[in-house]
């Protein structure tokens, strides 16, 4: 048997794409094939169930017993039958043609059910707090449901990012796991809800050999807020060249971390006391995403660009899915502002609200390991903000492209509705 092909069709099974690959890895390791001819029987009414069945070539048919007027059912490829451990098959399943199944023991099922979609060993809470963010629970096929987290960042609406992250994993998790985001465009529609589930419903537009669509609507109370489209493609070596140079800048383990800017706001005797006695009465609560500002001393009024290192903290599970996730939710940190810094000024308040989002991932990166993330506010007009950003791996490889719309405004004081409006 050639594992590596029952694991790629594993993979595209709409029951198992939920799973970590490592999971897959392991049931294609465990399961065995079974062959009928036509007119064979499967299973038989009546009988114990004692695995789970997935046809891989050929079709089947499901009938009862001839004293019921039921009508058939007939199975095809990346079908499956078969009941929990120790239940009685309630219909016959017969070899429609020459039939190739997949069998799974029913010893191995705790494999179909591991409690997180990234890693079949231990538990969400045991992983880095952005794996937690981008944990879904899948409710049915294409269905999942996301949380804002209490030790999420929480700003006056669901973090853009957080939607774009929870979104790719929502789409990653309906493909198989050999294809790999490679462009995203997103729209944020409505402002959402810290306080409310998001359901990510994904449909699927095309599974190819090289590439997958999906569309994704994420919904909060019956309304769509934000919707993607992505596309994914299975790795392929092809020509390769780079124009883009990486900007020279210090290495991230020379630059201080944001607590530490922080703390040196806290003590700076030429800040206003006001404004160090505001800070830190503020609860300071760590993003899950550690940062590194190249320029730790900018010029007033900051011109519209900006460096800084950026990775996960802690160690995120291995699944390549996750990291371009991560990479997906750590983009909008930060990227929209940019186009507004020029325009700051002191004593002036302002807004800036992600619109659309585009991204293109170039070559693979783990999201726990240091990126330079180098962004341009090329433009502002109308109170729209264009941002485009490069993303670099410590060797200089550009890993990922991004763009951003951005609604930038002074700020103006809100009514009595609590809930964001454009």
């Amino acid at each position: 048997m050639d594992r590596e092909a029952v694991f790629e069709f594993l993979g595209q099974v709409p029951l198992l794409q939920r799973l970590p690959s490592s999971s897959l890895k392991k049931i294609s390791e465990l399961v065995r094939i079974k062959r009928y001819d036509p007119g064979e029987y499967v299973v038989r009414e009546g009988e114990v169930g004692e695995a789970l069945y997935i046809i891989w070539e050929g079709e089947a048919e499901v009938s009862e017993s001839l004293n019921r007027e039921d009508g058939e059912l007939q199975l095809k490829k990346y079908d499956y039958f078969g009941g929990t451990n120790d239940s009685v098959h309630q219909v016959n399943v017969i070899a429609l043609s020459k039939l190739t199944c997949i069998v799974l023991e029913h010893g191995h099922r705790i494999l179909l059910e591991p409690r997180s979609i990234w890693n079949a060993e231990g538990t969400p809470n045991d992983f880095s707090l952005a794996e937690q963010i981008l944990q879904l629970e899948p409710l049915e096929v294409d269905l999942f449901r996301g949380i804002t987290l209490p030790d999420a960042p929480l700003f006056r609406q669901v973090f853009g990012g957080q939607l774009i992250g929870q979104a790719v994993a929502a789409a990653s998790k309906t493909v198989d796991c050999l294809k790999l985001v490679h462009s995203l465009h997103v729209s944020f529609i409505v402002a959402g809800d810290n306080n409310a589930p998001i359901i990510y419903q994904v449909h699927r537009g095309r599974d190819g050999r090289s590439f997958a669509t999906r569309q994704v609507d994420a919904k909060q109370h019956g309304v769509v807020i934000f919707s993607l489209i992505v596309s994914f493609q299975k790795e392929e070596v092809g020509f390769e060249h780079q124009e883009s140079l990486m900007p020279q800048v210090p290495a991230p383990e020379t630059l201080p971390s944001m607590e530490e800017l922080r703390d040196r706001h806290l003590t700076d005797p030429r800040l206003p006391i006001s404004y160090r006695n505001r800070v830190a009465k503020k609860r300071f609560v760590p993003w899950p995403i550690e940062i590194r500002f190249c320029d730790i001393n900018p010029p007033s009024p900051l011109p519209p660009r900006s460096n800084y290192w950026f990775r996960a903290r802690g160690k995120l599970s291995d699944d390549p899915a996750l990291h371009r996730c991560v990479i997906a939710y750590a983009s909008d940190f930060i990227f929209g502002g940019v186009s507004l810094d020029p325009h700051r000024r002191k004593g002036q308040k302002t807004t800036s609200l992600s619109l659309d989002h585009a991204m293109w991932f170039h070559r693979p990166a783990r999201a726990d390991d240091w990126l330079l993330y180098v962004i341009e506010g090329y433009n502002a007009y109308g109170g729209r903000g264009f941002t485009y950003g490069r993303m670099f791996n410590r060797q200089g490889e550009l890993i990922v492209s991004s763009t951003q719309e951005a609604l930038i405004r002074k700020w103006m004081p809100r009514n009595k509705d609590p809930k964001p409006k454009l």
